[in-house]
């Protein structure tokens, strides 16, 4: 594990204030920002306005789900009035059976901050309290040990959120300044207490899809970089084996427009300046093997992808995603589905799918480079030993290994989690 206190920026985040993208939030998870929630007294009446909303429609015997009724099936067994107040601790503690390795604090701070942009939308009747210590939580770095398995996600991610929803009412452990402690001793070094759940506050934390969209927010920034690094790599794979620039040209990629793979090749295109290889090179082949020659066709899938993979994500981020959801203006509750992950899901099978392709490539690309039949003239396995050495030197063989290890893994994971 990795576990740290996260180096701290100048840089701050609104939230409540507008829309929240991918880079805010990595800007929270994995460099340190903090949030601020938004002080404009109007947004924060919302806020109170619907806890307010909530409270009185149960104080009215309205029945509304999983706030004085049971959950799931249980849904038509009314909770008595006097047993209300005691049901969303109820949910906490019955929902903490996780397991599975802890959430590193990027992975943990890109959760919370996924869940707090979602209840700040202020269509799920939780406090400004709540909000704050949400804040609170990711501004002091106070992080939930949250275990990695437990949800299914197809009622938003219920077990893995409870653990957020029991530190705020100082239950379980945190990590917070190198260690892991109980919540109860971590508030108090922050002149914090831990609050009382509210009716439907349990259920507004618990029944959404912050911990799929968090971790989608992360997955998207290293799939931005595999797309980067694939590209760089290849370049130096077509400079190391005096490949055909050719295969580059703009005028292809204008007869089959899709802008991730014309990108791509303009990358690549840079990166193989015309006195990088020499054309005057005997060619026995004039077409290039596949892994180089269409790599910025397998490659800008992935750029494609990454378009409208990120609309899908920030949708997410940005949706109120429990149930039920409340409309301010009218006191109406509404009883929906909001809190199925299934627009994450298909968005990080489809990304899985294309970051494997990637690796699929460059292994191929590796095995060109350590091959003598197929690396034009370069040492074999990369050696770079001198002759009476070569016995004993095998070079970069086991790293050729490796990389047909680690694609093989990389392919064994596209099994899709979405059907």
């Amino acid at each position: 594990m990795t576990f740290g206190m996260k180096k701290r920026t100048n840089l701050t985040v609104p939230i409540g204030a507008g829309n929240t993208t991918i880079e805010d939030l990595i800007a929270i998870a994995c460099d340190g920002a903090r949030v601020r929630l938004n002080p404009n007294e109007e947004w924060r009446e919302n806020i109170r306005e619907g806890a307010r909303c909530v409270e009185r429609l149960w104080r009215s015997d309205k029945a509304v789900y999983g706030v004085n009724t049971g959950y799931g099936e249980s849904c038509e067994r009314p909770v008595p009035h006097e047993l209300v107040e005691e049901l969303p601790i109820a949910l906490v503690r019955f929902h903490g059976c996780g397991l599975g390795r802890i959430l590193e604090p990027d992975e943990t701070l890109a959760v919370l901050v996924a869940r707090l942009v979602s209840l700040a939308r202020g269509n799920s009747g939780v406090s400004l309290e709540l909000l704050e210590r949400l804040s609170d939580l990711i501004n002091y770095q106070i992080l939930p040990q949250i275990p990695a398995e437990g949800s299914v996600g197809a009622s938003g991610d219920l077990t893995p959120l409870s653990y957020i929803a029991a530190v705020i009412a100082g239950e379980r452990s945190v990590w917070h300044e190198g260690r892991v402690k109980p919540a109860s001793q971590a508030f108090p070094e922050h002149g914090l207490e831990p609050l009382r759940l509210r009716p439907k506050e349990a259920l507004a934390i618990m029944n959404g899809t912050s911990v799929m969209t968090g971790l989608a927010c992360l997955a998207f920034r290293k799939a931005e970089y595999i797309l980067r690094l694939g590209s760089r790599i290849t370049s130096f794979s077509v400079i190391g084996l005096d490949g055909n620039r050719e295969h580059y040209d703009p005028r292809i990629f204008i007869m089959k427009p899709h802008p991730g793979q014309a990108e791509v090749a303009g990358w690549i295109r840079s990166d193989v300046s015309p006195g990088s290889v020499r054309s005057d090179t005997p060619r026995s082949r004039f077409q290039e093997p596949y892994s180089l020659r269409c790599a910025p066709h397998v490659l800008g899938v992935l750029a494609d992808a990454l378009t409208w993979i990120r609309g899908m994500i920030e949708i997410e981020i940005n949706s109120s995603n429990d149930n039920p959801l409340l409309d301010t203006e009218t006191g109406t509750i509404l009883h929906g589905g909001n809190f199925y992950g299934g627009h994450i899901a298909f968005a990080m099978d489809a990304l899985k799918t294309a970051v494997a392709n990637i690796a699929d490539l460059l292994d191929r690309q590796v095995i060109l480079l350590l091959n003598q039949k197929t690396s034009r003239g370069l040492p074999e396995n990369l050696t770079g030993c001198s002759p009476e050495r070569l016995p004993i030197n095998h070079g970069f063989k086991a790293v050729g290994i490796g990389t047909s290890a680690w694609a093989a893994e990389a392919l064994k994971g596209t099994m899709p989690a979405s059907v």
